[in-house]
């Protein structure tokens, strides 16, 4: 059985996921390629991501892959988390995981509805649904608060929590719009706004992607998503695959039958690679990097002591939802925080030396010219960016 040290792991890290020297890719599609999607519910999480990664990163150019070439799609995906893939991963993970998160999403809306009043609340749905798409395809794209105008339905208050402290009677409008992209019948679009913001707006998808998404067979679909989160993310426990996905252990399972990994040592726990992917990486000449909250490095695994060590507490929230970080040679060393003022601050949390901490130095600057005159709140907070920032 091949043995992956954890320096066998970091090194092994820092190349697949454009962290070592010399390592950068040209575009934002390439990053998502590569580490199976970015993370999409904080917005500036998808340009911080990328712009680590590449060579030479602007706001400009990762707008024109979203929004002008439309080769990446904002989505829900894998644990009902908001994504955004290259087409093809897409159509693999609109399969794989989020159809059966829209079935799941459409069952509580109907009970949701009922609860606010609404009789035949599936029946409701559909002819909201289908009243929303015909206007978008009227419109071309419009805003939540537009297509509530279009269709008034929308406006249809709920009732959520009742009785309780954090009881709350918002439209239907978001909940429906969620479950209508959920089952591909929309997409989201361009923000109203910078690209740190996430008022965006609402296309049907015909309209957005002419050629549309490859319809997958869900159990191919499975195949194709864990075979290449093993080639980003392994070796690995099958637990970490498991949780990253969302699916159930009898998914899980199916799907490695059909990849057939191979076994190896994790310092004295079982993991799996891709068949004949288990030679060692070559390490590289160190290099720091600043990841923003919700990385998708930080949070491609559910067992993350082996990069992070004793951290967690400081740079994660209590929900398990990762803020800023510090790397250096494939581990987590630090955070940092975005201050008022524009300054990117930072704090080491264990000894790298002094090379290292120049290096930190050094993409703070570069990381506070970048991203200019915009700021950067992450949408989950953690005790040392709460810190640094205040």
């Amino acid at each position: 059985m091949r043995r992956f040290t954890v320096e066998d792991r970091r090194a092994r890290l820092v190349r697949r996921h454009h962290l070592a020297t010399g390592a950068q890719v040209a575009s934002a599609v390439q990053v998502a390629r590569d580490l199976v999607g970015l993370h999409a519910t904080d917005p500036s999480t998808v340009f911080l991501a990328a712009a680590a990664r590449m060579r030479a990163p602007h706001v400009e150019t990762i707008e024109q892959e979203l929004y002008e070439r439309r080769a990446l799609v904002r989505m829900l995906g894998m644990r009902r988390t908001m994504w955004v893939l290259p087409l093809e991963l897409a159509s693999v993970v609109q399969a794989a995981c989020t159809r059966s998160i829209a079935v799941r999403e459409r069952r509580v809306l109907v009970e949701i509805l009922e609860e606010a009043g609404v009789s035949d609340a599936a029946g409701w749905l559909d002819r909201v649904g289908n009243a929303i798409v015909k206007s978008l395809a009227k419109s071309g794209e419009a805003t939540a608060a537009q297509l509530s105008a279009a269709v008034p339905d929308l406006r249809t208050k709920l009732y959520l929590a009742q009785g309780k402290a954090y009881e709350a009677r918002p439209n239907a409008t978001s909940y429906v719009l969620m479950r209508l992209a959920a089952d591909g019948r929309i997409v989201r679009g361009r923000p109203r706004g910078s690209w740190t913001t996430n008022q965006y707006s609402w296309a049907t998808l015909e309209s957005w992607l002419p050629a549309g998404l490859e319809d997958w067979a869900v159990e191919k679909a499975q195949v194709e998503l864990a075979r290449r989160w093993l080639a980003a993310f392994g070796p690995a426990p099958i637990s970490d695959l498991r949780w990253w996905t969302g699916w159930t252990a009898g998914e899980v399972k199916r799907a490695l039958t059909e990849i057939g990994p191979e076994e190896v040592d994790l310092d004295g726990t079982i993991g799996i690679a891709l068949r004949g992917d288990v030679e060692p990486a070559k390490r590289t000449q160190p290099r720091a990097s600043l990841l923003p909250g919700l990385d998708p490095t930080v949070m491609g695994w559910l067992e993350r002591r082996w990069f992070l060590g004793g951290h967690g507490a400081a740079l994660f929230d209590r929900t398990g939802n990762a803020g800023p970080t510090v790397w250096w040679e494939g581990r987590v060393a630090g955070g940092w925080a975005q201050r008022k003022d524009g300054e990117v601050v930072f704090r080491i949390l264990e000894d790298i030396g002094r090379d290292a901490v120049a290096a930190v130095k050094t993409e703070a600057e570069r990381l506070r010219g970048w991203i200019g005159a915009a700021r950067i709140t992450p949408r989950f907070r953690t005790p040392l960016e709460r810190e640094l920032s205040s």
